[in-house]
C-alpha cells in the first residue's frame, strides 16, 4: 500500500484533520490559565490552588501518555485519537458548569487524560502513513495547529470572560473543540500501515526499555524537555516583568503577547518544509540557534527588542519541536506510539521542572537569571544535537 503523499487529496484530509486535534488539544488543555484570578476569586482558594486547573491536567498528560500510546500498539490509531477528542470536548463544556473546585480539579484530570490519545498517536499515525519526504510539513501541520489552538484559546477565554464569565468561557472552548473533533473524523484518513499486536505489557515494558536504551532517542526526547521547559520560563515570568516598572502594562495588554504563538504556526511548517529539502540535523540546529538569539534579545531594556527576542524564541522552539518530535517515529524501529509517547512524557515534564526552576531563577535574579537558565537549557539541547549523527536525518 502506497504512503500518503505531498499535493494528493488524502495528504490535504490529513492536514486539515490534525491541524484540527492540534489546535483542540492546546485550547482545552491551557483554557484555565487565563482564569486563575477568577477561580481564586469565586472558590475562594489560593492562587497557588488555582495553578492546580493547569498543573494536575499537564501532569496527569504526561504520565497517561506513557499508557495511551502502548494500548494504541494494540488497539488502533483513529479510534482512540477520536475517542480523546470527542471526551476532551465534552468534559471542556462540564467544566463550566462544575459546582465546586474539586469537581473542576477532577474534570481537569481527567482532561489530560483523555488528550493524552491524540498527543501522542497522531505523531506515530503521521509517521507510519505520510511519506518520507512530506513527514515534515505534515508534522509541521500538526505543531501549527498546537500552536494556534495555544494563542487562540487563550485570547478567547479572555475576551469571553470579559464579557460573560468564565463558565461561559470554557463552555465555548468545549464546543470549539466539539466541532474540531467532527472535522477531524471526516478527514482524517485510514490508517492503511498500522499492524496491531496483541496486549501483552511484558513486551510493551520491555520495548519502553528498548526505546530508552537508543542512543538518539534519548537525545531526542532530552531536547524536548530543554525546548518546552525554556517556552514554558520564558512566559511564565515575561508578565512580571512588563507589570512592572519601567513598562508598566495592564494585565490585558500581557495577555496578548500570546499573539506571538503565531510565529510557531509559520516556523513548524516552514522549517518542517525546509528540514525535508534540507535535512533535519541543520535545521534542527537552526533553530536553536535562533532561540538562543531570541533569549539574548529579551535581555534589552527596549520594549520593541524585548517583543523580537520573544518572537525569536517562539519560532526556534516550534521549528526545533517540529523537527524533533517528527523524527522520533521514523528512527523507532517498533511501537512508534510508545516512542511518540515518551517524547512527550519528557516534552511536558520539562515543562513542569523548567517553569519551576524558572521562578527560583527569577525570585534570585530577576529576569537575566531566567534568561540565563534558558541560555543553559538551549546550549544542553545544541550539545544532544551534535551528539546525532546527521545521516541520522536524510
Amino acid at each position: 500500500m502506497s504512503y500518503i503523499e505531498k499535493g494528493s487529496e488524502e495528504f490535504k484530509k490529513a492536514n486539515i484533520a490534525l491541524f484540527a486535534g492540534g489546535f483542540c488539544t492546546f485550547a482545552v488543555l491551557y483554557s484555565t490559565q487565563p482564569l486563575l484570578p477568577y477561580l481564586s476569586r469565586d472558590f475562594y482558594i489560593s492562587p497557588a490552588s488555582a495553578s492546580l486547573s493547569l498543573s494536575a491536567t499537564t501532569i496527569s498528560l504526561a504520565v497517561s501518555l506513557l499508557i495511551v500510546g502502548s494500548l494504541s500498539e494494540a488497539w488502533g490509531r483513529k479510534v482512540i485519537m477520536t475517542f480523546s477528542m470527542f471526551s476532551a470536548s465534552i468534559l471542556a463544556i462540564l467544566t463550566g458548569f462544575a459546582p465546586s473546585f474539586h469537581i473542576l480539579l477532577a474534570l481537569r484530570i481527567l482532561q489530560g487524560f483523555v488528550l493524552s490519545g491524540l498527543s501522542a498517536i497522531a505523531m506515530a499515525y503521521l509517521g507510519e502513513e505520510i511519506e518520507e519526504k512530506s513527514l515534515g510539513m505534515a508534522m509541521g501541520m500538526f505543531i501549527s495547529g498546537n500552536s494556534l489552538g495555544g494563542m487562540f484559546g487563550r485570547i478567547t477565554i479572555g475576551i469571553i470572560t470579559d464579557l460573560f464569565n468564565w463558565r461561559a468561557a470554557l463552555c465555548s472552548v468545549g464546543v470549539l473543540s466539539l466541532i474540531a473533533s467532527i472535522l477531524f473524523v471526516v478527514e482524517l484518513p485510514k490508517s492503511k500501515h498500522f499492524n496491531p499486536r496483541v496486549l501483552d505489557t511484558r513486551k510493551l515494558l520491555k520495548s519502553m526499555i528498548n526505546h530508552l536504551k537508543n542512543p538518539s532517542l534519548l537525545c531526542l526526547y532530552g531536547i524536548g524537555f530543554l525546548l518546552l521547559g525554556s517556552l514554558v520560563s520564558l512566559y511564565n515570568y515575561i508578565g512580571f516583568q512588563l507589570i512592572a516598572p519601567p513598562y508598566s502594562l495592564s494585565p490585558s495588554l500581557v495577555g496578548f503577547i500570546f499573539i506571538l504563538y503565531l510565529m510557531g504556526t509559520f516556523s513548524s511548517t516552514w522549517m518542517g518544509q525546509m528540514a525535508d529539502k534540507h535535512g533535519k540535523h541543520k535545521l534542527l540546529l537552526s533553530a536553536l540557534i535562533i532561540m538562543f538569539a531570541g533569549a539574548a534579545v529579551t535581555l534589552s531594556i527596549n520594549l520593541i527588542l524585548k517583543i523580537v527576542g520573544i518572537a525569536l524564541l517562539t519560532f526556534g522552539f516550534f521549528g526545533g519541536h517540529s523537527i524533533a518530535s517528527s523524527w522520533v517515529g521514523h528512527l523507532a524501529s517498533h511501537d512508534k506510539a510508545q516512542a511518540s509517547s515518551l517524547y512527550l512524557f519528557f516534552y511536558y515534564v520539562g515543562s513542569s521542572i523548567g517553569g519551576t526552576a524558572g521562578g527560583t531563577f527569577w525570585s534570585s535574579f530577576g529576569w537575566s537569571g531566567v534568561v540565563t537558565m534558558i541560555m543553559c537549557f538551549i546550549i544542553l539541547a545544541l550539545l544532544l544535537t551534535t551528539k546525532l549523527s546527521p545521516k541520522t536525518f536524510r
